[in-house]
Protein backbone atom coordinates (compact mmCIF):
# COMPACT_ATOMS: atom_id res chain seq x y z
CA UNK A 1 0.00 0.00 0.00
CA UNK A 2 1.37 3.56 -1.18
CA UNK A 3 0.48 7.28 0.40
CA UNK A 4 0.15 10.17 -1.60
CA UNK A 5 1.91 12.41 0.02
CA UNK A 6 2.85 16.07 -1.38
CA UNK A 7 6.52 15.54 -0.83
CA UNK A 8 6.03 12.64 -3.67
CA UNK A 9 3.68 14.89 -5.54
CA UNK A 10 4.41 17.07 -8.40
CA UNK A 11 5.40 20.59 -7.03
CA UNK A 12 2.63 23.19 -6.39
CA UNK A 13 3.25 25.87 -8.94
CA UNK A 14 0.65 28.33 -8.29
CA UNK A 15 -0.87 27.59 -4.47
CA UNK A 16 -3.54 29.69 -4.62
CA UNK A 17 -5.38 28.09 -6.86
CA UNK A 18 -4.49 25.05 -5.38
CA UNK A 19 -3.90 21.19 -6.25
CA UNK A 20 -7.20 20.13 -8.21
CA UNK A 21 -7.06 23.32 -10.67
CA UNK A 22 -3.16 22.39 -11.37
CA UNK A 23 -4.13 18.70 -12.23
CA UNK A 24 -7.29 20.15 -14.47
CA UNK A 25 -4.64 21.95 -16.35
CA UNK A 26 -2.38 18.87 -17.01
CA UNK A 27 -5.65 17.07 -17.45
CA UNK A 28 -6.54 19.72 -20.38
CA UNK A 29 -2.92 19.48 -22.00
CA UNK A 30 -3.69 15.92 -22.67
CA UNK A 31 -6.78 16.53 -24.89
CA UNK A 32 -6.43 15.54 -28.33
CA UNK A 33 -8.51 18.24 -30.16
CA UNK A 34 -7.93 22.04 -29.63
CA UNK A 35 -11.72 22.45 -29.63
CA UNK A 36 -11.69 20.38 -26.08
CA UNK A 37 -9.18 22.12 -25.02
CA UNK A 38 -10.70 25.37 -25.75
CA UNK A 39 -13.82 24.24 -23.78
CA UNK A 40 -12.12 23.03 -20.95
CA UNK A 41 -9.71 25.81 -20.51
CA UNK A 42 -12.53 28.24 -20.26
CA UNK A 43 -14.23 26.43 -17.19
CA UNK A 44 -11.18 26.32 -15.63
CA UNK A 45 -10.47 29.70 -15.63
CA UNK A 46 -13.95 30.46 -14.33
CA UNK A 47 -13.43 28.21 -11.57
CA UNK A 48 -10.10 30.16 -11.21
CA UNK A 49 -11.52 33.45 -11.01
CA UNK A 50 -14.23 31.98 -8.42
CA UNK A 51 -11.54 30.86 -5.91
CA UNK A 52 -9.46 34.40 -6.31
CA UNK A 53 -12.28 36.59 -6.01
CA UNK A 54 -10.09 39.36 -5.24
CA UNK A 55 -8.64 39.69 -8.74
CA UNK A 56 -12.13 41.03 -9.87
CA UNK A 57 -10.99 44.30 -8.78
CA UNK A 58 -7.71 44.21 -10.34
CA UNK A 59 -7.37 45.83 -13.80
CA UNK A 60 -8.35 43.50 -16.32
CA UNK A 61 -8.64 40.49 -14.01
CA UNK A 62 -9.39 38.37 -16.89
CA UNK A 63 -5.78 38.91 -19.15
CA UNK A 64 -4.25 38.27 -15.74
CA UNK A 65 -6.71 34.69 -15.25
CA UNK A 66 -5.04 33.61 -18.26
CA UNK A 67 -1.72 34.29 -18.04
CA UNK A 68 -1.75 32.57 -14.85
CA UNK A 69 -3.52 29.33 -16.83
CA UNK A 70 -0.35 29.51 -18.99
CA UNK A 71 2.11 29.52 -15.76
CA UNK A 72 0.18 26.39 -14.11
CA UNK A 73 0.65 24.45 -17.41
CA UNK A 74 4.41 25.21 -17.24
CA UNK A 75 3.44 27.25 -20.49
CA UNK A 76 2.80 24.20 -22.52
CA UNK A 77 -1.02 24.01 -22.79
CA UNK A 78 -2.26 24.58 -26.65
CA UNK A 79 -5.18 26.72 -26.37
CA UNK A 80 -7.18 30.01 -28.37
CA UNK A 81 -6.08 32.73 -25.93
CA UNK A 82 -7.77 36.02 -26.60
CA UNK A 83 -4.26 37.99 -25.21
CA UNK A 84 -1.08 37.75 -25.98
CA UNK A 85 0.57 34.54 -24.54
CA UNK A 86 3.09 34.80 -22.00
CA UNK A 87 6.50 33.01 -22.21
CA UNK A 88 8.68 31.25 -19.48
CA UNK A 89 11.16 34.72 -20.15
CA UNK A 90 8.45 36.77 -18.16
CA UNK A 91 9.09 34.84 -14.66
CA UNK A 92 12.98 35.34 -14.69
CA UNK A 93 13.31 38.97 -15.41
CA UNK A 94 15.33 40.62 -12.76
CA UNK A 95 14.78 43.96 -11.55
CA UNK A 96 17.91 46.88 -11.98
CA UNK A 97 19.89 46.75 -8.91
CA UNK A 98 19.13 50.08 -6.62
CA UNK A 99 21.51 52.20 -6.11
CA UNK A 100 22.83 52.08 -2.68
CA UNK A 101 25.08 55.23 -1.18
CA UNK A 102 28.33 54.20 -0.08
CA UNK A 103 29.10 57.76 1.16
CA UNK A 104 30.19 58.57 4.25
CA UNK A 105 28.26 60.85 7.13
CA UNK A 106 30.02 62.97 9.06
CA UNK A 107 27.54 63.44 11.93
CA UNK A 108 24.95 60.38 11.87
CA UNK A 109 22.94 61.66 14.07
CA UNK A 110 21.71 64.79 11.82
CA UNK A 111 21.50 62.67 8.89
CA UNK A 112 22.56 62.83 5.29
CA UNK A 113 19.37 64.84 4.36
CA UNK A 114 20.81 67.61 6.09
CA UNK A 115 24.30 67.54 4.27
CA UNK A 116 22.07 67.77 0.94
CA UNK A 117 19.90 70.67 2.42
CA UNK A 118 23.37 72.20 3.23
CA UNK A 119 24.79 71.46 -0.17
CA UNK A 120 21.44 73.37 -1.66
CA UNK A 121 21.70 76.27 0.51
CA UNK A 122 25.67 77.18 -0.36
CA UNK A 123 23.91 77.11 -3.96
CA UNK A 124 21.69 79.81 -3.17
CA UNK A 125 22.26 83.12 -4.53
CA UNK A 126 19.79 85.58 -3.30
CA UNK A 127 21.05 86.74 0.59
CA UNK A 128 17.77 86.88 2.12
CA UNK A 129 16.34 83.55 1.01
CA UNK A 130 19.41 81.68 1.47
CA UNK A 131 19.24 83.09 5.22
CA UNK A 132 15.82 81.52 5.25
CA UNK A 133 16.80 78.12 4.73
CA UNK A 134 20.34 78.27 6.94
CA UNK A 135 17.48 79.67 9.76
CA UNK A 136 15.40 75.97 8.49
CA UNK A 137 18.11 73.84 8.43
CA UNK A 138 19.74 74.92 11.89
CA UNK A 139 16.03 74.32 13.53
CA UNK A 140 15.75 70.64 11.82
CA UNK A 141 19.41 70.01 13.36
CA UNK A 142 18.15 71.15 17.21
CA UNK A 143 15.58 68.33 16.33
CA UNK A 144 17.20 65.82 15.41
CA UNK A 145 19.98 66.21 17.78
CA UNK A 146 17.33 66.51 20.60
CA UNK A 147 15.86 63.11 18.94
CA UNK A 148 18.64 61.09 19.20
CA UNK A 149 20.76 62.49 22.36
CA UNK A 150 17.46 63.11 24.69
CA UNK A 151 19.46 65.88 26.44
CA UNK A 152 19.20 69.67 26.00
CA UNK A 153 21.53 71.36 22.95
CA UNK A 154 22.72 75.06 23.08
CA UNK A 155 22.31 76.91 19.97
CA UNK A 156 26.26 77.65 19.91
CA UNK A 157 26.69 73.92 19.48
CA UNK A 158 23.94 73.73 16.12
CA UNK A 159 25.80 76.72 14.51
CA UNK A 160 28.85 75.25 15.39
CA UNK A 161 28.37 72.23 13.66
CA UNK A 162 26.38 73.80 10.72
CA UNK A 163 29.53 76.07 9.56
CA UNK A 164 31.77 73.03 9.66
CA UNK A 165 29.31 71.08 7.75
CA UNK A 166 28.89 73.95 4.93
CA UNK A 167 32.90 74.56 5.35
CA UNK A 168 32.39 78.10 6.70
CA UNK A 169 30.11 78.84 4.18
CA UNK A 170 26.48 79.50 6.17
CA UNK A 171 26.37 81.36 9.41
CA UNK A 172 23.18 82.32 11.43
CA UNK A 173 22.88 85.95 11.98
CA UNK A 174 23.28 87.17 15.46
CA UNK A 175 19.99 88.03 15.79
CA UNK A 176 18.59 84.90 14.94
CA UNK A 177 17.65 82.42 17.96
CA UNK A 178 16.17 78.86 17.01
CA UNK A 179 12.67 77.94 17.57
CA UNK A 180 12.26 76.17 20.64
CA UNK A 181 8.62 75.58 20.23
CA UNK A 182 9.16 74.19 17.32
CA UNK A 183 11.54 71.98 18.06
CA UNK A 184 9.15 70.66 20.71
CA UNK A 185 6.36 70.47 17.94
CA UNK A 186 8.55 68.35 15.46
CA UNK A 187 9.75 65.87 17.81
CA UNK A 188 8.48 62.74 18.84
CA UNK A 189 6.27 62.16 21.31
CA UNK A 190 8.65 60.15 24.08
CA UNK A 191 11.29 63.06 23.39
CA UNK A 192 9.08 65.72 24.24
CA UNK A 193 8.96 67.36 27.23
CA UNK A 194 6.54 66.03 29.76
CA UNK A 195 4.62 69.72 30.29
CA UNK A 196 4.07 69.45 26.16
CA UNK A 197 3.54 65.65 26.46
CA UNK A 198 0.77 65.83 28.86
CA UNK A 199 -0.70 69.10 28.77
CA UNK A 200 -3.72 68.13 26.61
CA UNK A 201 -4.26 65.30 28.55
CA UNK A 202 -4.06 67.39 31.86
CA UNK A 203 -6.22 70.33 30.57
CA UNK A 204 -8.86 67.67 29.56
CA UNK A 205 -8.78 66.13 33.57
CA UNK A 206 -9.25 70.26 34.31
CA UNK A 207 -12.60 70.58 32.59
CA UNK A 208 -13.77 66.91 33.62
CA UNK A 209 -13.43 68.13 37.32
CA UNK A 210 -14.58 71.93 36.67
CA UNK A 211 -18.09 69.96 35.04
CA UNK A 212 -18.40 67.77 37.85
CA UNK A 213 -18.53 70.64 40.31
CA UNK A 214 -20.81 72.53 37.96
CA UNK A 215 -23.49 69.61 37.99
CA UNK A 216 -22.76 68.75 41.98
CA UNK A 217 -24.37 72.26 42.76
CA UNK A 218 -27.28 72.38 40.31
CA UNK A 219 -30.33 72.01 42.28
CA UNK A 220 -31.57 68.42 41.96
CA UNK A 221 -35.31 69.11 40.42
CA UNK A 222 -33.23 71.56 38.04
CA UNK A 223 -34.51 70.70 33.97
CA UNK A 224 -37.29 68.93 34.97
CA UNK A 225 -40.67 69.89 34.06
CA UNK A 226 -44.13 69.22 35.50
Amino acid sequence: MTFDYNSTRNKLILAEYGRNVQNMVAYICTLPTKEERNRHAQVVIDLMGFLNPHLRDVADFKHKLWDHLHIISDFKIDVDCPYPIPTSDVLNVKPDALPYPQQRIRYKHYGKTVEVLIKQARALEDPQRKQLMVQSIANFMKMAYVTWNKDSVTDETIISDLKELSNGELVLEDNVNLNKVEVARLAPTNMRPKNIQKGGVQNNKNRQNSNNRNSSNRPKNAGKRY
